[in-house]
């Protein structure tokens, strides 16, 4: 009985991978719109492209996790006391997209 669960339980992980991936690539791409949309580019760079007033973000998602990115995202000061960056109005949806393209770039 519990070998059967295990065995349904890893095919439709299997059947739902791509799905995920898929879903994730969407929202690394949507991500990265925002990086643009929102102006992140006007402080940071990302390769050659963008500004150096800030942080050069090309290999930030070696650097620090998604749920950290995401707690940056939703109000900087909170993550580091001294930070430059304003607190910028995202919605939820956004902060996770946003982060999830930043933890992309390594």
């Amino acid at each position: 009985m519990i070998r059967d669960a295990l065995v349904i339980g890893l095919s439709m992980l299997f059947w739902a991978a791509p799905a995920l991936a898929q879903d994730r690539s969407t929202l690394i791409e949507q991500g990265q719109q925002l990086f643009f949309k929102q102006g992140c580019y006007g402080c940071h760079t990302v390769g050659k492209v963008g500004t150096p007033i800030g942080p050069d973000l090309s290999h930030v998602g070696a650097q620090y996790s998604p749920s950290y990115l995401t707690g940056w995202l939703r109000d900087p000061a909170s993550q580091k006391s001294t930070a430059h960056m304003p607190k910028i109005e995202l919605t939820e949806e956004e902060i996770h997209a946003l982060a999830a393209y930043l933890a992309s770039l390594r």
